[in-house]
């Protein structure tokens, strides 16, 4: 029988990681719609613009040249029917990773297993609702000075291969000053900045 579950679907697109260690690939943007957080510095429009189901989502990015999948948003782990699409995503043999605000764990999103990379960007205004604990990366916005304390904090709760400060982006202007401030005061992160927004690519 069919699957009944339509995705929430605010865009798909093609283009390279801009973010984290794997800057530069080539992948397959699938930006679900909502979110569970309303941090107030967010720059991504995650508006639903249309529904598909798994079927017609498949059928959709097959016209794709990329085989690297990023399960964006929003927050994907919200989205229903989302272990479904990883195993059919897998059978057609693409890499597969997904960007989280770590608001759900594995119990709550057990899909997460299966993917080949996690990327998570914890929220500063958001302590409490931490709950991933184990990443491949992690990235957080250096939205203010204060953000110092946070990251440590992160680096005893969520295991992870790489941590990162990214520069906040105020209204079109990005505050490398204050990523640069944040950095000279942890040890074991580095800077990751949004080379699409440095570079002019989507």
């Amino acid at each position: 029988m069919a699957s009944a579950v339509k995705y929430r679907i605010a865009e798909i697109f093609e283009s390279l990681q801009g973010e984290g260690r794997n800057s530069g690939r080539p992948c397959l943007f699938i930006r679900f719609a909502g979110c569970n957080l309303k941090c107030p510095w967010c720059d991504t429009d995650f508006t639903e613009r249309f529904t598909l189901t798994k079927a017609e989502l498949l059928k959709e990015i097959s016209g794709y040249r990329a085989k690297s999948v990023i399960l964006t948003g929003g927050e994907p782990t919200i989205q229903k029917g989302m272990a479904e699409l990883v195993a059919a995503l897998k059978d057609r043999g693409y890499w597969i990773a997904v960007e989280t605000n770590a608001t759900n764990d594995f119990d709550a999103a057990p899909w997460l297993v299966f993917v080949d990379y996690i990327a998570c960007s914890p929220k500063l205004e958001f302590p409490e609702a931490v709950r991933l604990s184990r990443a491949d990366e992690v990235r957080v916005v250096a939205s203010s000075e204060s953000v110092v304390e946070f990251c440590r904090g992160l680096m005893k709760r969520i295991e992870a291969t790489d941590y990162y400060v990214s520069p906040c982006d105020h209204d079109g202007e990005i505050d490398f000053a204050t990523a640069k401030s944040v950095l000279g005061q942890l040890a074991g992160w580095s800077l990751s900045v949004q080379l699409h927004k440095i570079l002019g690519f989507r």
